[in-house]
C-alpha cells in the first residue's frame, strides 16, 4: 500500500502541471510502473488535447514493457468519445494488467464506467487511493460535476484597519491608484488568475479602477473575464471591453448598439429582482466553466458571501491604513494557511 501511495502522490504531483490550462476537463496526472521504477509518466494537455493517460503511455520507450506494467492515474480513465478517443480503451489495447486509480469520475459520461470496461477486459483495478488528495487536486472539476457550479475562489485586499478601498470622497480628492499590498502580492495575484477560468468583478470596480483583469504580471493564460454591469453603464473604452479577452458581460438590460456584441464579448441576462450570486453560478454553470476568481467589490464578493458560494478566501492585510473607506468583507471560514510577503500577510480560508 505504501508504494502505491507514492507513485499515486506522484500523479497528483504531475497533474498540477496542468493548472489553468485543461479546463473544463479536469487535471489528470498518470504514472505507469514496471519492476519498481517509472518507466512512463504523463499530465492533461491543454484542453482539446491529450488525456494524462494518453501522455504517459506515449512515453514509455519500450512498449513490450506496458504488458507487465501497472497504470497509476488520479482520476478514472475515461470510457466515452469526447475531443479523444476513451482512455480505457488505449489501457486494454496496450495490454497494461494492473490499474490504481485515485478517485472515481463523478462525470455521468463515467462514473465507474471506465472501471468497469477496464475490468470486462481482464485488467485488474483498484481504486480510493489517496482519495482526499485526489479530491483536492481535483476540486475544480468535482465542483462543477457535483456541485453544478464552479469553484468558487474569494480574494481580496484590505488595511489594517479593515477597509478594501479607500473614501469616494478621497478618490475624488486623489484620484490615483490605492495600493494595499506590495508589488510581491500583486504578482501572486497574477498568478491565481492564470490558473482560474474565469475571473469577476463589479461594475463599480470597472468605473472605479478600470482593470485590465489580465495575467501581464506573470506567464500564463489570461481568464475569462466575467463583469457584473446591469444598466450597461460601463464606458465603452474601458480595458474590459477592449476585445483582447473573451468577456461575459452580466445584465438584465437588452443590447441597443449591436457593436457591443463583438465576437470576444458576450452577454447573459439574469434577474437582478432577485438573488445575484445563485443565478450567476447557474449562468457560468451552463457556460461550462468551472472555476472563478471573484476580485470585486466589496458588495459582488458579499453578496457570494451571503449566499453561502464560495469555497475558498484569500484575504490580504496591507500595512496600508484609511480614515474611512469601504469596509471589506463579513465572513467566517476555517482558516486553513497564512504566508507573509514582505510587509503583508495572506490568509487562505475554506468554507466548511
Amino acid at each position: 500500500m505504501k508504494i502505491h501511495r507514492n507513485y499515486m502522490l506522484r500523479c497528483l504531483q504531475i497533474a498540477k502541471n496542468g493548472l489553468g490550462t485543461t479546463a473544463p476537463n479536469p487535471m489528470v496526472g498518470c504514472v505507469i510502473v514496471h519492476d519498481s521504477k517509472i518507466i512512463g509518466e504523463g499530465f492533461t494537455s491543454p484542453y482539446g488535447g491529450a488525456h494524462a493517460e494518453v501522455n504517459a503511455i506515449n512515453s514509455v520507450e519500450d512498449k513490450s514493457l506496458l504488458k507487465e506494467a501497472t497504470l497509476y492515474v488520479s482520476l478514472e480513465p475515461c470510457s466515452h468519445f469526447g475531443k479523444t478517443p476513451p482512455c480505457a480503451d488505449l489501457i486494454v489495447a496496450n495490454e497494461i494488467p494492473q490499474v490504481i486509480i485515485g478517485l472515481v469520475d463523478p462525470h455521468d459520461k463515467v462514473a465507474g464506467k471506465g472501471i468497469a470496461k477496464l475490468k470486462a477486459a481482464g485488467v485488474s483495478v483498484e481504486y480510493g487511493f489517496l482519495e482526499k488528495e485526489c479530491r483536492e487536486r481535483h476540486k475544480r472539476f468535482l465542483s462543477f460535476q457535483e456541485e453544478k457550479r464552479p469553484y468558487i475562489i474569494l480574494k481580496w485586499a484590505q488595511t489594517t484597519n479593515g477597509y478594501i478601498a479607500p473614501s469616494k470622497k478621497l478618490r475624488s480628492e486623489r484620484p490615483e491608484p490605492y495600493w494595499i499590498t506590495n508589488a510581491h502580492s500583486r504578482q501572486l495575484v497574477h498568478q491565481w488568475r492564470s490558473q482560474e477560468q474565469a475571473i469577476l468583478v463589479g461594475t463599480n470596480t470597472i468605473i472605479e479602477d478600470n482593470p485590465k483583469l489580465d495575467v501581464r504580471q506573470w506567464s500564463g493564460t489570461n481568464p475569462i473575464r466575467v463583469v457584473i454591469d446591469r444598466e450597461l453603464k460601463i464606458d465603452s473604452n474601458a480595458n474590459v471591453l477592449d476585445g483582447s479577452i473573451p468577456t461575459i458581460i452580466v445584465t438584465d438590460k437588452k443590447l441597443k448598439d449591436k457593436k457591443r456584441e463583438e465576437d470576444a464579448i458576450s452577454h447573459i441576462y439574469i434577474d437582478f429582482s432577485h438573488e445575484i450570486a445563485t443565478q450567476l453560478t447557474e449562468a457560468l454553470y451552463n457556460e461550462n466553466i468551472n472555476s472563478i476568481f471573484i476580485e470585486g467589490g466589496a458588495k459582488t464578493i458579499q453578496s457570494f458571501i451571503d449566499a453561502n458560494l464560495w469555497d475558498e478566501a484569500r484575504v490580504f492585510t496591507g500595512q496600508t491604513t484609511f480614515s474611512k473607506g469601504v469596509e471589506a468583507p463579513k465572513f467566517s471560514g476555517r482558516i486553513t494557511g497564512t504566508q507573509k510577503i514582505e510587509t503583508d500577510i495572506l490568509n487562505i480560508f475554506h468554507n466548511d
